[in-house]
């Protein structure tokens, strides 16, 4: 907790500094550090709840095995719409993004924890290495630090940006052969016991937002209005609602897990 109490301590500090020089250049310095450092404040706080979460769920799910799945998703936000991509093995709508890989590192890791594949998807070449796993839930505590130190696993959100926009030519690569995007936080659901995976599981997801430059915010707006059964633009209402609004005669089925990027 001491990197949470350093940055509260300094986020403090600084917006009192700028109540004291209000309308100064000292002022908006110092209101502009503020904002800098509470955005970092809030994540820290949000991890170490999630860890203690974690500690928690290891000791009274200690004997019971528990699915874990941990993806990314792609916020991707123009004119007030998300874009969202038609999924591959479920027919809705669902965020950009998908399920971690681990390396080699990563899978001596799991091993020593007594980690096996998951089996609710079908493992094939595309699934493969995927951070889709059942471990014994004493050791949720401990895999939880490992993913969060980020070491075995994927740590870019670029390989399925690549698959699900550029490779399917909804964008074209000659404007993206590179993307900047910004780590917005990370949602982990509260255990829960799931009736497809027959077990208890633990959902979590790493939220990037895409930063377009200008060429490529120009190049997003032009599918706006474009006319595909492949991806669509949603409104945060739509998304909430999961593609069900009143008075309105079509139905566009939303995965529930959209809401992560509202």
């Amino acid at each position: 907790m001491s990197r949470v109490v350093a940055y509260f301590v300094a986020s403090i500090a600084l917006l009192a500094l700028g109540f004291s020089f209000q309308n100064t250049t000292i002022g908006d310095i110092a209101t502009g550090g503020f904002l800098a450092l509470v955005t970092p404040v809030i994540l820290a706080v949000n991890d170490e709840k999630v860890a203690i979460r974690m500690r928690w769920y290891s000791v009274r799910y200690r004997s019971e095995m528990v699915r874990i799945s941990a993806a990314y998703l792609f916020r991707i936000k123009i004119d007030g719409k998300y874009l969202l991509v038609k999924g591959v093995r479920f027919p809705h709508y669902q965020p950009v993004g998908g399920v971690f890989k681990v390396s080699s590192k990563g899978r001596s890791f799991l091993a020593g924890v007594g980690a096996q594949d998951d089996d609710l998807i079908p493992i094939d070449q595309t699934s493969e290495a995927d951070l889709r796993i059942r471990i014994r839930g004493v050791h949720l505590s401990r895999f939880y630090k490992w993913f969060d130190g980020r070491t075995g696993r994927e740590d870019a959100p670029w390989r399925e940006f690549q698959e699900e926009l550029i490779a399917t030519s909804i964008l074209p690569e000659a404007v993206f052969p590179y993307i900047l995007h910004e780590y917005h936080g990370r949602v982990v659901d509260r255990i829960r016991f799931s009736p497809y995976a027959d077990s208890r599981e633990v959902i979590m997801a790493d939220v990037y937002e895409l930063l377009p430059t200008r060429e490529q915010e120009d190049a997003l707006r032009l599918t706006l209005s474009a006319q595909c059964n492949e991806f669509g633009w949603f409104t945060s209402e739509e998304i909430r609602r999961r593609g069900v609004l009143p008075g309105t005669p079509n139905f566009v089925p939303i995965a529930e897990h959209a809401q992560k990027i509202v």
